[in-house]
């Protein structure tokens, strides 16, 4: 009878975990110098500290504040529908070092937020003078909220732009996890299976995309 009570509750507590969906299933991290498209003044510069020793910014000196010029393009192929959510590895310095612009084609609309200054895609980076994650949000005049997008299977078009001078990337980290919790979701530096991303496409035949690394 215990045992019989014992597999009773195992099944339930399987068939809950089933229903509320805490399986996550996709997570990639993307070096911010392996972007397909950098457009200047945003570049890649040295550092020992960030990963793979190297990161994105437009350069400046701390409380810069202006820019609105430059970006960085990724063309990720998402392997299947659902909603997911974006962190970056950052360095901040100071309020006037501490923001980018940010779209996620085909969820977000084909907009240069640098021209139209919509908040929507106002991410406020965290700040901190060492290289910490940070959830991308919007940073709405009401307040600061995560941002989730929701994607179909298939190739989108990450663009994080220049907002303030100085601010800089070093990683992004995509995941399905929709926590707000960094301990619970694990943001880490890219590993080699990051390099290869296997996608279902409508055929159903496997089929595996390596990155795309534009030349520069």
């Amino acid at each position: 009878m215990r045992f019989t009570t014992l597999v009773l509750g195992i099944l339930f507590t399987f068939g809950l975990l089933l229903i509320s969906g805490t399986s996550y299933g996709y997570e990639r991290a993307i070096e911010a110098e392996e972007a397909d498209v950098i457009e200047e003044p945003m570049i890649i510069d040295d550092d020992p500290d960030a990963s793979g020793g190297q990161f994105v910014w437009a350069e400046g000196p701390p409380l810069t504040g202006g820019g609105d010029a430059g970006s960085v393009e990724f063309i990720i192929p998402i392997p299947e529908a659902g909603t997911y959510a974006l962190w970056g590895k950052v360095l901040a310095w100071d309020g006037n070092s501490d923001s980018f612009w940010v779209t996620w084609q085909p969820a977000d609309p084909d907009e240069n937020a640098q021209e139209t200054g919509n908040t929507q895609f106002r991410w406020g980076v965290g700040q901190g003078a060492e290289w910490h994650w940070d959830r991308i949000n919007h940073w709405l005049d009401g307040g600061t909220f995560e941002r989730e997008w929701e994607l179909e299977a298939g190739e989108t078009t990450l663009r994080i732009a220049v907002r303030e001078d100085a601010t800089m990337l070093d990683v992004i980290f995509i995941t399905d996890n929709l926590s707000e919790d960094e301990a619970e979701v694990g943001p880490r530096d890219p590993i080699p299976s990051d390099s290869l991303v296997p996608v279902e496409p409508q055929d159903k035949l496997a089929t595996t995309w390596g990155k795309l690394k534009a030349a520069r």
